[in-house]
């Protein structure tokens, strides 16, 4: 038994490492799959959010350069050409969706306690819907333009950021929509939006693992082997499914998803 636990964990921590890239709500995704395998609703997010470490990992040594160089700008950050420069957007967007998200995630707890896990599935498959919708309309926009970030950009991506701790929102199919909506080229979405990704994962994780109280019917080498695998399996699948993923109309995909869990969730409460 403790063999297949360990097993399910790896593969959680997998598809985690996985569907952290692609606009399909990591997050809402994992919580459906830990939900159909008997965890209560609140443990299914806290759980899914602590996964999010491994993916923060694989990112942050996939753009070890740029990370150096938005760190080698920090001492010209008094000057006023920085003012609208990347790394202060990303600063002021993650601040922003620090606060967004904790305020998101004390409803969220609050909600799913009183939901069973049929209901959660449902709850999850109407915000893949939405989220379809929105990245179909956002795409449209797409363009490829270049123009220097502003502090309303930051405020509006931060916001969607904070919000996409709800399961079934998409982290990056809701920010790169944003900055496509504004006016941005795909190339330069993709990537603040990857970026952005990596102060939130970590924030995630860390709420998740906290506010569990580090997960007492978890057993640690599960954890860890599944926070290991969703590293190991992020960082190898990235290149391929950002590449992946700025070809292929997700939308339409999380609109399927989202039905289907509508559909799923609905049967379990028959």
């Amino acid at each position: 038994m403790d063999l297949l636990e360990l097993a399910v964990a790896i593969l959680i921590g997998v598809l985690q490492g996985i569907f952290e890239w692609l606009p399909i709500s990591s997050e809402g995704n994992i919580s459906i799959i830990l939900t159909a395998l008997g965890r209560t609703p609140a443990h299914a997010i806290q759980y899914s959010l602590f996964l999010h470490l491994g993916t923060a990992i694989a990112a942050t040594a996939y753009f070890r350069g740029q990370i150096y160089d938005l760190i080698a700008d920090i001492p010209m950050l008094r000057t006023r050409s920085y003012d609208t420069s990347d790394l202060v957007f990303l600063i002021v967007a993650t601040l922003i969706s620090g606060v967004t998200g904790l305020v998101a995630y004390k409803f969220l707890i609050e909600a799913v306690s009183e939901l069973d896990g049929g209901l959660l599935i449902v709850l999850i498959g109407v915000l893949l819907v939405a989220t379809g919708v929105f990245q179909q309309r956002s795409s449209s926009r797409s363009q490829q333009t270049t123009r220097s970030t502003t502090y309303l950009d930051a405020l509006l991506v931060g916001v969607g950021q904070g919000a996409a701790i709800l399961p079934g929102v998409s982290r990056s199919g809701t920010t790169v929509g944003i900055l496509l909506l504004r006016g941005y080229g795909g190339q330069t979405a993709f990537r603040l939006s990857f970026l952005l990704s990596i102060p939130a994962a970590i924030g995630a994780g860390l709420l998740g693992y906290l506010d569990s109280g580090g997960f007492p019917s978890v057993v640690p080498l599960h954890a860890g082997s599944a926070l290991l695998a969703s590293a190991l399996a992020g960082y190898l699948s990235i290149d391929l499914l950002m590449r992946f993923a700025r070809r292929v109309s997700f939308g339409v995909i999380c609109i399927v998803l989202g039905g289907l869990a509508i559909l799923g969730g609905l049967l379990v409460l028959v």
